[in-house]
């Protein structure tokens, strides 16, 4: 006996119920925005570590500033590092690796070994490529 007013019998789908099919890999012109984005973010990074060396230079001195752009290096090349990471991602099934997390701990390690580098600075520098892609993103979302 089935009335209007009772709820018809719905059923739940599950994972084994959905058509099993690969994601489709990124568009040449996807790829095309993100090296674009890339190149971006390195010019950006590459920026500020120039006015950052100029200025930490003027206002402290050339070891210090040396340092900051020992950081900033370091910061470079893990940016370069996670870039290449995120690139692979939709290819194969990769994870984030540890790479540039030892990549900055050398830095530090030498750091602390050196007695003529900062510590301080050198990881300010290597903050940098964070503080660029932060400023990227106000310039982008604040600009029509």
């Amino acid at each position: 006996m089935n009335t209007s007013d009772e709820s018809p019998n719905t059923e739940t789908l599950t994972a084994e119920d959905l058509p099993q099919t690969p994601l489709p890999s990124a568009s040449p012109g996807a790829m095309e925005e993100y090296y674009q984005l890339q190149t971006q973010l390195y010019g950006w990074t590459l920026g500020m570590t120039g006015v950052a060396f100029v200025s930490v230079w003027f206002f402290y001195s050339l070891g210090t500033a040396l340092s900051y752009l020992i950081g900033s290096c370091a910061g470079i090349v893990y940016l370069r590092l996670l870039a290449k990471n995120v690139e692979g991602l939709g290819r194969a099934k990769q994870r984030l690796g540890n790479t540039g997390l030892a990549i900055f701990i050398g830095v530090m390690i030498v750091a602390f070994q050196w007695k003529q580098l900062e510590i301080v600075p050198i990881f300010l520098g290597f903050l940098t490529y964070k503080a660029a892609i932060i400023a990227y993103v106000l310039r982008t979302t604040l600009t029509p």
